[in-house]
C-alpha cells in the first residue's frame, strides 16, 4: 500500500546526503539522544521555514522528517506551553497527518505527556479560526482535527474533543429553537438545567474557555459560510472547503458527536449555503460532499437515542413540520391564507412551496423565519432565505427507493466518472467524496448504505480496468465507413455476432420496470481450444459486460502506453448482464448438474442472458421520450471477468436485499456491531445465558491435563476418573465440578470405537474453546503457529456433541483454509454424513472423500446400498424369508417386526436371570456377528451385558441411518436430493465468504437455518463479507435464531486486499470487521504459545504480540534442536548490493524486480538441493509480483528442468502465502530506493512467520535498517553477519551436533555464490 508513493519517495542515497538527514543525525537520531544534545528551538524554526513552508508542504520533505522520528524524538519530548509557537504547532500537526497518510500508529508519543496535549489542542483550535493564518496551514490543521474526531477510542484525544461537542454546545442555537429542542425530552431539560447551574458557579476565566470550546464548531462553520459566499475560488480555498466538509460529514455520521452537533448544523443551514455557493456544480468533489452531508443531516435516525426511524415515523415528522408551517401561515400571514388551508400532499413539493413563498417580500420572509425558528444572518439574500424555508419543509425522497430503482451494474457514466477516475493515482494527499468506514455507524441502514456505495465504487474501478484492457487488446479500429473493426485478440473478450432481446416480462404489481428481461448473445469461437472451453464453461449467474465500442480516432500506437486518455480514443457504452446458460442446438438452455454437457455443432455459441430490468426500463424511456438511439442495437463486444473477482453483483444485490428486509441482527449483537454501548456486552461472561453443564467430550487427554487447563479454578474431581468429562462451573466462576461419563459401546468391531482428539490444549486454547461453546460472541486472536485450526475444530466437535439438534456454519476466506479445517474435522468423532461443503473449492480437497453437494448425495446413495446389504446379511442370519433388504421402507418394517421383538424377548430373560451364561447362549444375533468372534470377552455379567448392548446399538444404528436415507428414495433428481441434504440432514455446513455472498438469496429461499457461525481467517475478510453470513437465514417471527458467533483471526497479519489506494486508505475499506471490533475493545482470547518455528525465528515477530511463548515440543523435538546442514545460521539477513550498477528496476508501473536478489535466491536454492534438501520443504517468497515472475524465470533457466535440482515447493508473494508454512523460506525484499509496502508491519509479520526451521532474507540492508516500524525485527536480523555463511562437508539430513573439522566460508556477493554452486554442481555431476 505504500507502492504508489514511489514517485515522491526519496532514495536511500538522497536520504543520507540530504540537509534534513544531517540535521536529524546531529539533533534527534538515537546517537544524538544518547549523547544528550541540548534542544535548540532554532532547529524547529529552520526546519519549518525552509522544509515545510519553503517547500510548500511538499510530501517528500514531510516523509523524510517523519521517517527520521522528528515527532517522537524531538518535537513532542521538548514541547511546552512556553515554546509553543505557531511554527512548532504546525510542525507537530504535519507529522501526525503524515503518520495517518502512511497508515502507521499516530497517537503513541502523546500518551507520555497527556497534560501538555490539552494546551496543544487549545492552540490548534485558536489557529484553525485565525484568519490571518494562510489557508494552506489552516487546511493542515483541519485535517488534524478530523483525525482527532475520528480517534475517540484514544483517551488523550477523547478528553479534549469532548469539550467541543456536548449538550452545552446548544447554547449557540437560536433561543426559540433551543426551547423547541428541549421540549422533546425531560432528561434533556434536566441535563440543561444542571449545566446552567454549574456554569453560574464558575469564575470568568473558566467561563471564557468554556464558551470558546462550545462555540468552536459553530464559529468555524460561520467562517466557512462567509468563505463560500465568494465569487472566485483559488485552489487552496477549494482544498480547505473539501477538508472542512469532510470534517463536518464525519462529525454528523458518528452518533456520539452527531447527537449534539446535528442540531447545531441544521440551525446553521450549512447545506443550503453550500448549495447556493458558486462552487456547487462547478467542483465535482465539493458537489458530492454537499450531497452526502445533505443526506446525513436528514438521516433516518433519532439523534438522541440512536434508534432507526421507520418510513412511517419519517413521514409523520414531515407532516408535523408542514402543519406547524400551515398554522403559522394561517395566524400571521394573510397572503398565505389559501396555502394554510390546502392539503399537505399537494403543497409539500418544491414547486408549490416556491410558488407560494414568492408572494412574500424580504421583511415578511424574515418574520416567517422568526416564527418557524429558522436562524438567518444579516448577509442572506432573499433567494437563500427562501431556500432555507423550502428545504426545511419539502418532502424528502427516500434513499431506499432510489437504491431500489438504480441498476446494479455500472454503466459508462459510473465507470468514467471523474470522482472515480480521480482515485487512480491517489496518495492520501487530497480529499475525495467517498463514504468512509470508521469505528461506528448510525444505524444498520447507514452501515449497509456505506458498504453498498463503497463496494459499488470499488468494483466499478476494477471493472473499468478490465473493460479498458479488453478494448486495448481487441484493438478496436475505426473503419472507412466510421464503423468498428477488431484487429486484435483477447482471452476475456469476443466480438458479438448477434444480439436479440427475446423476452420482456410484465412488471410485478406495484413496480414500473419489467419483472425480467432476457436476451440471446451469439459469439464465434474460432479461438484456441482451452479458451473456447473457458467460454463454454460460463456458469449460471456469471456476470458479463456487453460493450458498444466506437473508436473516435485511430492511434497507431495501440497499447495502453499511449498518451491519449482512453475516453478520448474510444466512445464506449457499457451494459451488464447475467448468464442463464448456453443454448444447445435446439435452442434450449443447457441445465447444470452432474450429467455431461451435450456437444454443439459448429463454432457459433449462443448464451441466454438476463439484463438489468431497471437499466432496460430507463434505456427504453430515453429511446421513446427523448429519441435517443437504442443502445442494445449497437453492442459489439462481450467481456467476461475472472470468476474469483466477479462477485460484485451478488454482493450488491444481497446488501440491497438486506436493506429492504426488516433485517434482524440478534439483539445481543446489534449494538456491538454498530460500535456502541459496552464492547464486552456480547461476551459469554456478560450475557447471562450461560449453559450450566457442558460435555467437553475428548478435549482433555487426562485429569491432570484438565487441572493444568484451569490454573485459577478450584476443581472438584470426586466423580472423575478418566475422560470424557462433563464440567459444571459455579456462578462466581471459581469452582468446577467434574464428572466422568462413559461413551456407550458402539459395537464389536474395532472401527466402531470413537476417534479421539490427541492435542494437548494450552490454558488459553481451553479458554477459547470454553468461550466458543457458550452463547455469545467469541473472538480469538491467533498469532502464527498457535493452533487456530485445532481450536476451531474442537469447538465444532464439542458443539456437535452437546447440541445434536443445532447446525453450525463454517465460513473462511480461502478454499485452502476450508480444506485444512475439513481434513482435521475428519480425524475427530463426527459422523461424516453430517458434513457438507458448498462452493467450487471442493476439487482441491486433499482427502479422497467428496464433501460437495453432489458428492454427499453419491455418498448417501452408496452408503444406503451398503447398509441394505448388511440388512440382507442380518435377515439370512435370522433365517427370515422374503426380500426385506429392497428399500429403506421394507428394511424399517423388518426391524420393527423381526429384530426389535427378538431383542426385547432376550433383554427380558437376561434382566430377570442376571446370569453370565444366558447373556452368551441366548444372544439372538450371534450368527450376524460371526466375523467378530469371540464376542463375549468379559469376565463378569456387567461387561458382557454391555458388549451385547453395544452389538444391538450397532444394529439399531444401521436402521436409524436407513430411516434418514428414506427421503432419497422419494426424491429422484440430484438437485432435490442435494437441497434436502442442505436444509435437513447436514449438521456442519462450510463455505467461503464469497460463496455466502453469492448464494444468500438461494439459501434463504430454501429455508436454510443455522444456530452457530464459526469464521476462520476473519481478519482477512472485508467488513461486509463478514456481515452477510450472519444473515443467510430469514428471521422467524422477527427474531434471529443465531446463538454463537466465533471469529478466529489475527489483525497483526495482512488485511483484506483492496487494489485501489483511495478505497483502501481514505475510505478505510481494508479494515475488517474483526479489526474494528478489536479497536472498539471487544474482549478477545489471545492464543499465547506457538508450535511452528524455532524460538530464534519466532523472536523475529514475537515482539508484535503481548505474550507469545513456545510449546514444549519446540524445546524437545529433534528437528528444532538440529542445525541446518551446510548453513552457518538458522536465520540470516544477507545484504545484496547493485549488480552491474542496477538495484531495483520497474519495467511496468509497480512491477518491481531486482535481478541480483533473484539470482542470489535461486543460487541458495540450488546449493540446498545439491546438499540433499527436498524441494518440497523450500519455498521462495518475495514482496512483489514482478520479482515473483523474475524468480520463476531464473529457476526455469537455471535449474527447473534439471533432474538434480528441479523446482521449489512454491515461488509466490508474501501476501499470497499468508496462512501457509514451510520448513525453509528464502525471502527477497526487492526494493533498494524506498522501503515500499513492507513498511506495513502486518506484512513484515507474515513474511517473518512462514518459516519453521530456516529463514534467509535477501535485501539492501542500508535501506531497511533505518526504518522505525521494522526496527524490532531488523535489529535481530542485523545482529548476525550480513554475508551468507556456509559450511563445507555437510549433507542433509540435519544432525544434532556439528563436526568441528568442517570449515566455514563467507560468500562475499551473488557472483561469488553463483561460482561456488556451479563448481560444486560440476563436481557432483562428474562423480555420478
Amino acid at each position: 500500500n505504500m507502492a504508489t508513493r514511489t514517485a515522491k519517495a526519496p532514495t536511500t542515497a538522497q536520504m543520507l546526503n540530504d540537509s534534513l538527514s544531517k540535521l536529524a543525525v546531529t539533533n534527534w537520531s538515537p546517537k544524538a539522544l544518547s549523547s544528550d544534545v541540548p534542544f535548540n528551538y532554532d532547529v524547529v524554526d529552520t526546519v519549518f521555514k525552509k522544509e515545510l513552508l519553503g517547500s510548500d508542504f511538499n510530501i517528500r520533505r514531510i516523509m523524510l522528517l517523519e521517517f527520521s522520528q522528528y515527532l517522537e524524538n524531538y518535537l513532542w519530548p521538548n514541547y511546552s506551553p512556553e515554546r509553543s509557537t505557531p511554527e512548532y504547532v504546525i510542525s507537530i500537526v504535519c507529522m501526525v497527518n503524515e503518520k495517518y497518510r502512511e497508515a502507521v500508529p499516530a497517537w503513541e508519543p502523546f500518551k507520555t505527556k497527556p497534560e501538555q496535549f490539552e494546551h496543544l489542542f487549545k492552540q490548534i483550535m485558536d489557529m484553525t479560526l485565525d484568519e490571518n493564518m494562510s489557508l494552506q496551514q489552516r487546511t493542515v490543521l483541519i485535517i488534524f482535527m478530523d483525525h482527532c474526531y475520528n480517534s475517540l477510542e484514544i483517551d488523550v484525544v477523547r478528553s479534549q474533543v469532548q469539550r467541543t461537542v456536548s449538550l452545552a454546545m446548544w447554547e449557540n442555537l437560536m433561543p426559540s429553537r433551543l426551547q423547541q429542542e428541549l421540549k422533546k425530552s425531560g432528561k434533556l431539560r434536566k441535563a440543561w438545567k444542571s449545566i446552567m447551574k454549574k456554569d453560574a458557579k464558575l469564575d470568568e476565566e473558566v467561563k471564557k474557555r468554556n464558551t470558546f470550546d462550545r462555540g468552536f464548531l459553530q464559529t468555524a462553520m460561520n467562517k466557512f459560510c462567509s468563505m463560500i459566499a465568494a465569487k472566485e475560488f483559488d485552489q487552496p480555498t477549494v482544498d480547505y472547503c473539501h477538508r472542512f466538509l469532510d470534517l463536518v460529514i464525519d462529525l454528523d455520521s458518528c452518533l456520539p458527536t452527531r447527537r449534539w452537533f446535528n442540531t447545531v448544523l441544521t440551525d446553521t443551514h450549512l447545506v443550503v449555503r453550500c448549495m447556493k455557493s458558486s462552487l456547487f456544480e462547478k467542483d465535482d468533489v465539493f458537489t458530492q460532499l454537499v450531497k452526502t452531508l445533505q443526506m446525513y443531516t436528514s438521516f433516518e435516525v433519532n439523534d438522541l437515542t440512536g434508534e432507526p426511524l421507520s418510513k412511517q415515523e419519517m413521514m409523520s415528522a414531515h407532516y408535523e413540520r408542514m402543519s406547524h408551517f400551515q398554522r403559522c401561515a394561517f395566524s400571521k400571514f394573510s397572503k398565505l391564507r389559501n396555502f394554510a388551508l390546502g392539503s399537505v400532499a399537494q403543497l409539500d413539493q418544491r414547486k408549490p412551496l416556491e410558488k407560494w413563498l414568492q408572494d412574500l417580500d424580504m421583511e415578511e420572509l424574515l418574520e416567517l423565519c422568526e416564527e418557524l425558528n429558522i436562524k438567518t444572518t444579516g448577509t442572506d439574500d432573499q433567494d437563500t432565505v427562501l431556500e432555507m424555508i423550502v428545504s426545511f419543509h419539502e418532502r424528502r425522497p427516500s434513499q431506499l427507493d432510489a437504491i431500489n430503482e438504480s441498476p446494479l451494474y455500472p454503466t459508462e457514466q459510473v465507470l468514467w466518472d471523474e470522482n472515480l477516475t480521480k482515485t487512480d493515482h491517489f496518495n492520501m494527499d487530497s480529499c475525495l467524496a467517498l463514504p468512509k468506514l470508521n469505528l461506528q455507524f448510525l444505524t444498520l441502514h447507514d452501515y449497509l448504505l456505506r458498504n453498498f456505495n463503497l463496494f459499488r465504487l470499488e468494483s466499478a474501478y476494477e471493472i473499468r480496468q478490465d473493460v479498458e484492457d479488453a478494448v486495448y487488446r481487441t484493438k478496436a479500429w475505426k473503419s472507412e465507413d466510421g464503423g468498428c473493426i477488431f484487429k486484435g485478440w483477447a482471452r476475456m473478450a469476443l466480438p458479438i455476432q448477434a444480439f436479440n432481446v427475446v423476452e420482456v416480462a410484465k412488471p410485478n404489481i406495484g413496480e414500473s420496470h419489467p419483472s425480467q428481461v432476457r436476451a440471446d448473445v451469439t459469439i464465434t469461437t474460432n479461438i484456441p481450444r482451452n479458451t473456447r472451453e473457458e467460454w463454454e464453461n460460463l456458469r449460471k449467474h456469471d456476470i458479463c459486460f456487453l460493450l458498444a465500442v466506437q473508436p473516435l480516432k485511430n492511434d497507431p500506437n495501440m497499447s495502453k502506453r499511449s498518451k491519449i486518455p482512453f475516453t478520448e480514443r474510444f466512445n464506449v457504452l457499457v451494459r451488464g448482464c447475467e448468464v442463464e446458460g448456453m443454448l444447445d442446438d435446439d435452442g434450449h438452455v443447457i441445465e447444470e448438474g452432474p450429467e455431461p454437457k451435450p456437444k454443439i455443432q459448429g463454432l457459433n455459441r449462443t448464451f441466454r442472458v438476463w439484463l438489468d430490468t431497471n437499466q432496460y426500463q430507463s434505456d427504453m424511456e430515453s429511446v421513446v421520450k427523448e429519441g435517443h438511439p437504442d443502445p442494445y442495437e449497437s453492442l459489439n463486444l462481450i467481456v467476461r471477468r475472472k470468476p474469483k473477482e466477479n462477485n460484485f453483483k451478488a454482493v450488491l444485490a444481497t446488501i440491497r436485499g438486506l436493506m429492504n428486509t426488516q433485517c434482524v441482527v440478534p439483539d445481543w449483537l446489534h449494538d456491538v456491531l454498530l460500535g456502541y454501548g459496552d464492547p464486552s456486552a456480547a461476551n459469554y461472561s456478560k450475557m447471562g445465558q450461560q449453559i450450566k453443564e457442558l460435555d467437553w467430550n475428548d478435549t482433555f487427554l487426562s485429569i491432570s491435563h484438565l487441572k493444568e487447563s484451569f490454573p485459577d479454578h478450584k476443581i472438584d474431581t470426586e466423580e472423575a476418573v478418566s475422560p470424557p468429562f462433563k464440567l459444571t462451573f459455579d456462578k462466581e466462576d471459581t469452582n468446577i465440578v467434574v464428572r466422568s461419563h462413559v461413551i456407550p459401546n458402539r459395537g464389536p468391531y474395532i472401527r466402531n470405537a470413537p476417534r479421539k482428539n490427541a492435542i494437548h490444549f494450552t490454558p488459553t486454547q481451553t479458554e477459547a474453546i470454553r468461550s466458543g461453546m457458550q452463547p455469545g460472541l467469541t473472538m480469538v486472536v491467533g498469532p502464527p503457529g498457535t493452533g487456530k485450526t485445532d481450536v476451531a475444530v474442537q469447538i465444532i466437535s464439542n458443539l456437535y456433541h452437546n447440541f445434536p439438534e443445532q447446525r453450525t456454519l463454517i465460513v473462511t476466506h480461502s478454499n485452502q483454509a476450508l480444506n485444512q479445517l475439513f481434513e482435521k474435522i475428519m480425524q475427530l468423532d463426527i459422523d461424516e454424513r453430517h458434513l457438507l461443503r458448498l462452493g467450487h473449492g471442493e476439487e482441491q480437497l486433499e482427502t479422497e472423500k467428496d464433501f460437495s453437494r453432489y458428492g454427499r448425495v453419491n455418498f448417501v446413495l452408496a452408503k444406503r446400498i451398503e447398509l441394505l446389504e448388511e440388512v440382507g446379511k442380518l435377515q439370512s442370519s435370522l433365517g427370515v424369508p422374503g426380500d426385506v433388504s429392497y428399500t429403506c421402507e421394507t428394511a424399517c418394517h423388518f426391524f420393527l417386526y423381526q429384530v426389535l421383538s427378538r431383542w426385547e424377548k432376550y433383554e427380558r430373560s437376561v434382566v430377570q436371570s442376571k446370569s453370565i451364561d444366558i447373556v452368551g447362549s441366548e444372544f439372538p444375533f450371534s450368527d450376524f456377528f460371526s466375523d467378530a468372534q469371540p464376542l463375549f470377552k468379559g469376565n463378569n455379567f456387567e461387561q458382557n451385558w454391555e458388549i451385547s448392548k453395544g452389538c444391538f446399538r450397532y444394529i439399531r444404528n444401521i436402521f436409524t441411518q436407513l430411516e434418514e436415507f428414506r427421503a432419497f428414495e422419494l426424491l429422484r433428481s440430484g438437485l432435490d436430493r442435494s437441497r434436502y441434504l442442505l436444509v435437513k440432514s447436514a449438521k456442519i455446513i462450510a463455505m467461503t465468504c464469497t460463496h455466502a455472498a453469492l448464494k444468500r438469496q438461494d439459501l434463504t429461499e430454501l429455508g436454510f437455518k443455522y444456530d452457530n457461525i464459526l469464521m476462520e481467517e476473519s481478519a482477512q475478510i472485508l467488513e461486509i463479507e463478514t456481515f452477510i453470513p450472519l444473515l443467510l437465514q430469514n428471521p422467524m417471527d422477527g427474531y434471529n435464531r443465531l446463538k454463537r458467533w466465533i471469529m478466529i483471526g489475527d489483525h497483526h497479519q495482512l488485511p483484506p486486499v483492496i487494489k485501489n489506494l483511495a478505497f483502501q486508505k481514505f475510505s478505510n475499506m481494508e479494515q475488517s470487521l474483526f479489526a474494528r471490533l478489536v479497536r472498539l475493545g471487544v474482549p478477545t482470547v489471545q492464543l499465547d504459545a506457538q508450535g511452528r518455528a524455532r524460538p530464534s525465528i519466532c523472536d523475529l515477530y514475537r515482539w508484535r504480540y503481548k505474550k507469545l511463548g513456545d510449546l514444549p515440543h519446540i524445546m524437545k523435538n529433534n528437528e528444532y534442536q538440529s542445525f541446518n546442514p551446510g548453513l552457518v545460521f538458522d536465520f540470516q539477513l544477507i545484504n545484496v548490493e547493485d549488480y552491474m550498477g542496477v538495484g531495483e528496476s520497474e519495467p511496468n508501473p509497480y512491477f518491481y524486480q531486482n535481478l541480483a536478489e533473484a539470482e542470489y535466491c535461486v543460487s541458495l536454492f540450488m546449493y540446498m538441493r545439491l546438499l540433499g534438501y527436498s524441494p518440497d520443504e523450500i519455498t521462495i517468497l518475495t514482496t512483489y509480483n514482478g520479482q515473483k515472475h523474475l524468480i520463476r524465470d531464473v529457476v526455469r533457466q537455471r535449474c527447473g528442468n534439471n533432474p538434480l535440482i528441479g523446482w521449489p515447493n512454491k515461488i509466490t508473494t508474501v501476501d499470497r502465502f499468508q496462512g501457509q508454512q514451510n520448513n525453509y523460506i528464502i525471502l527477497s525484499l526487492v526494493r533498494t530506493k524506498h522501503v515500499g509496502h513492507i513498511r506495513d508491519v502486518r506484512r513484515l509479520v507474515v513474511a517473518m512467520s512462514r518459516a519453521r526451521l530456516g529463514l534467509y532474507v535477501f535485501a539492501r540492508v542500508s535501506l531497511f535498517s533505518n526504518c522505525f516500524e521494522l526496527s524490532p525485527a531488523f535489529r535481530q536480523l542485523m545482529s548476525r553477519p550480513l554475508n551468507l555463511g556456509i559450511v563445507t562437508g555437510e549433507k542433509y539430513p540435519p544432525k544434532m551436533l556439528r563436526s568441528p573439522g568442517n570449515s566455514h566460508l563467507t560468500m562475499t556477493d551473488m557472483t561469488h555464490m553463483h561460482r561456488y554452486v556451479y563448481d560444486m554442481y560440476i563436481d557432483i555431476a562428474r562423480d555420478m
